[in-house]
């Protein structure tokens, strides 16, 4: 009996135990935290902790780079500012392309000497004639301006009767002329009579060279007096900002540019925004590099034009083409014309290709005059289409 008893008293104080250390737990945890002491704002601040192998600060002024006196007696470095870039002055574009006649005679003399070689056949036989339009048409002429010049020179010929190769030269040269047209204005329309600054929009498909023709054609500008903004309006190539900035830099023209992948004709109408607020002569807009075949690209071309002309009217659109792309440029040309009224075309990698009859093609497909040529990687590769130094590069002297 006396064990039973001793037994419950034993477990009633171990169940005791446990219920106190229960209800203890959980009064901590609904305890609020104890408010943060109150600094005693009278007391002096305490002293920093140094260590024992530390060093106590020094009272002495702090010495700038250019007094310390570097462990191996070297020279101080002194960090100093990027030097701003160089402004450039171009060379004066008047008769540019006759000074780069050389480069361009190089790779189209194949054309010129090959149409003399046979004209000066003792006999111009069907044959002759047959080979002189394959000539033509490789050039990528053009089958209807080829048909037209054979004729011609067919006539001529048989009227002429002596055929010396100076006489054959000069009549070549005379009908090569018309076909591509002389009484044409091919001049940048970069100044309008009632307002500044003049505004110029330059497109194209991708790898024509359009982002540094705007950057050869501001130089060009440049070189004739005139002050440029450049608008970046290429959002969707990271490099393309970059590198129109660069250009523009060299000769001191100031570049707007938006966020990547940004919208290309809030870029556009800012630029020409800019533009007038500087009183600049004339902005130039980079467009994006499109495919014909894209429609919805073809679209928004359109409404950088639209945008832009918030402003003011544009005065030039200038579509880029790949001299070496022949035919196909022409299919391009078409379909550019349809969306943005080309007034002038600039074709670039000229000195690289055998095919420039694409010069007569191209205009008269689209009925809008050559107005720029580029000839090389040069800064001052690109310029002003002048068809007599044009024809003379052709046939050679």
């Amino acid at each position: 009996m006396e064990t039973v008893i001793l037994a419950v008293v034993i477990a009633v104080v171990v169940l005791g135990a446990l219920g106190g250390l229960i209800v203890g737990s959980r009064r901590k945890k609904s305890l609020p935290p104890p408010p943060p002491a109150t600094p005693d704002i009278t007391a002096p601040p305490a002293e920093p902790h140094v260590g024992d192998e530390a060093e106590t600060p020094r009272d002495e002024p702090r010495r700038t780079i250019e007094e310390v006196d570097l462990p191996d007696g070297s020279a101080p470095v002194v960090l100093e500012e990027p030097p701003a870039p160089e402004i450039e002055i171009p060379e004066p574009t008047a008769g540019r392309l006759v000074r780069l006649r050389a480069r361009l005679s190089r790779s189209q003399n194949a054309l010129g000497k090959g149409l003399l070689t046979l004209l000066s056949r003792e006999h111009l036989d069907d044959e002759t004639w047959e080979e002189i339009e394959d000539i033509l048409l490789t050039a990528d002429v053009g089958v209807q301006p080829t048909t037209e010049l054979v004729d011609r020179l067919r006539e001529r010929v048989k009227v002429l009767g002596t055929r010396t190769p100076d006489e054959l030269r000069g009549l070549l040269r005379e009908e090569l002329l018309k076909l591509i047209g002389t009484d044409v204005d091919r001049a940048v329309k970069t100044e309008p009579e009632d307002r500044k600054p003049g505004i110029v929009m330059v497109v194209g498909v991708n790898g024509t060279g359009k982002t540094t023709t705007t950057g050869k054609l501001a130089r060009v500008l440049v070189a004739d007096g005139r002050t440029v903004v450049l608008g970046a309006a290429d959002t969707f190539r990271a490099a393309a900002a970059d590198q129109l900035q660069t250009w523009g830099e060299r000769v001191g023209a100031y570049t707007v540019r938006g966020p990547e992948a940004g919208d290309p004709a809030s870029v556009a109408f800012d630029a020409v925004k800019e533009g007038k607020e500087m009183g600049v002569d004339v902005v130039l807009i980079d467009t994006a590099g499109r495919l014909h075949t894209k429609t919805g690209l073809m679209d928004e071309l359109g409404k950088v034009k639209r945008v832009v002309e918030k402003h003011a009217p544009l005065d030039e659109v200038l579509l880029v083409l790949d001299a070496t792309t022949g035919q196909n440029g022409l299919v391009q040309a078409r379909v550019f014309a349809e969306v943005v009224d080309i007034t002038g075309i600039v074709l670039t990698k000229l000195d690289g290709t055998a095919k420039g009859g694409i010069v007569i093609a191209v205009q008269r497909e689209l009925n809008v005059p050559v107005k720029l040529i580029g000839l090389g990687e040069g800064a001052d590769d690109l310029a002003p289409f002048e068809p007599e130094a044009f024809v003379d590069a052709l046939i050679g002297e």
